[in-house]
């Protein structure tokens, strides 16, 4: 299932697998802006240049415009 959040001014796309309420989108929310305001800088680097977000169960998977700074957060 795909949807948009917006987040730091930009609508990224979010894509989830094997998820079944909106408590996964809520926790996302919450963990990327907690992350972007204490993150360490890798971190910080990729959420800058987020293009799209993949959530496998309790884990989201942050996609970025170069794919050496893409990472995986847990959400739980």
């Amino acid at each position: 299932m795909k949807t948009l959040i917006r987040f730091q001014n930009k609508l990224i796309p979010v894509y989830a697998i094997n998820v079944t309420s909106q408590k996964a989108y809520k926790l996302l929310l919450k963990t990327l802006e907690k992350k972007y305001e204490t993150g360490k800088s890798a971190v910080q680097k990729c959420l800058a240049s987020l293009i799209s977000i993949e959530i496998v169960g309790g884990e989201a998977i942050l996609h970025c415009m170069r794919e050496e700074d893409s990472l995986a957060l847990s959400l739980y």
